[in-house]
């Protein structure tokens, strides 16, 4: 069983920046997918960025392009999310997940384990 524990989230103003990071129990992490994902209050969970096994490939909503950077380090079992510019409508609840095939995708099925989320909000 893997866990994911998120931290790094918080209030913070418009434009500003934050950096989550979420770190994973087990010995197999460099063998998953990992992403993140939101949930806004009222809206369904969003895919928001996913990076591959090696960190050899990242992936974003078009959303957060050009202002989230997804990254991993193995060697600590721990994914980040730098965001930078952010906006109110940024404002969620973000999660972290891992896919044991080891693919990155939009589909939140496809993911095995989740954390349990931090909380990120942008005033304006």
């Amino acid at each position: 069983q893997v866990q994911l524990v998120e931290s790094g989230g918080g209030l913070v103003q418009a434009g500003g920046s934050l950096r989550l990071s979420c770190a994973t129990s087990g010995r197999t992490f460099s063998s998953y997918a990992m992403a993140w994902f939101r949930q806004a209050p009222g809206k369904e969970r969003e895919f928001v960025g996913g990076i591959s096994k090696s960190g050899g490939n990242r992936y974003y909503a078009d959303s957060v392009k050009g202002r989230f950077t997804i990254s991993r380090d193995n060697a600590k079992n721990t994914v980040y999310l730098q965001m930078n510019s952010l906006e109110p409508e940024d404002t969620a609840l973000y999660y972290c997940a891992a896919a044991r095939w080891g693919v990155v995708t939009e589909v939140e099925l496809r993911y095995d384990y989740w954390g349990q989320g931090t909380q990120v909000t942008v005033s304006s």
